[in-house]
């Protein structure tokens, strides 16, 4: 049975995840890493779980998501993934950072493009690649119906959403986003955000005060 482990990391409190299979084989989505401290609680924890990490990825490119990208990739070395129209954030990634406090030294651009459908196979699961964008370009989520769950980043959260008035957000895409790709999945389907808590497909189709069906 593929797992899902959470970290909340840095000053945005980002959910950081490890996900991994049966035979150990894991992938780390949105290493948000401010510090060596908090590098380490991730690092230990593959150590003490025996774990082999494959692949870091990201649901998107804002800046307090991809903090720990550069010396997660590095430590483990493994490559990054992303949707190729997250380009712009990585490329603004630093500016970013200064404007929000943030403390970024370096940024590693993407390796290896995930595009819509797209599979990360970890043992004998899968997670199938969904595109979601509204809140940014290139943010994608990252669905397993064997565990019935999807990592939805920025794009819905606890009976909220992400925001659009980002550039390149657009709430008219963002809601066709969640109507057409999280609404869709099971009812009981767990939603995995990029922050706070954890809420379920079900509870947000007749629940969410932004984008209901």
């Amino acid at each position: 049975m593929i797992k899902v482990k959470t970290f909340v990391f840095n000053a945005f409190q980002v959910n950081t995840y490890i996900v991994y299979a049966e035979n150990k084989d894991c992938i780390i989505i949105d290493p948000a890493c401010s510090n060596a401290n908090e590098v380490s609680k991730l690092l230990n924890f593959l150590e003490t779980e025996k774990l082999n990490a494959i692949l870091v990825a990201n649901t998107h490119a804002h800046v307090d998501h991809i903090l720990g990208n550069a010396d997660i990739t590095s430590k483990l070395a493994i490559k990054l993934a992303a949707h190729p129209s997250s380009r712009y954030f990585y490329l603004n990634a630093l500016s970013f950072a200064i404007e929000l406090g943030l403390n970024l030294d370096k940024v590693v651009m993407p390796d290896l493009d995930l595009q819509d459908k797209d599979t990360i196979k970890l043992g004998d699961s899968l997670l199938t690649i969904l595109y979601t964008p509204g809140h940014a370009d290139g943010s994608i989520c990252f669905y397993s119906a064997e565990g019935n769950f999807v990592i939805s980043g920025d794009l819905i959260f606890y009976a909220s959403i992400g925001r659009t008035d980002f550039p390149t957000g657009n709430f008219e895409t963002l809601s066709k986003s969640i109507k057409e790709k999280i609404y869709t999945l099971p009812d009981n389907t767990i939603i995995y955000p990029g922050h706070g808590p954890s809420t379920s497909v079900g509870f947000e189709k007749f629940n969410n005060p932004f984008v209901t069906i």
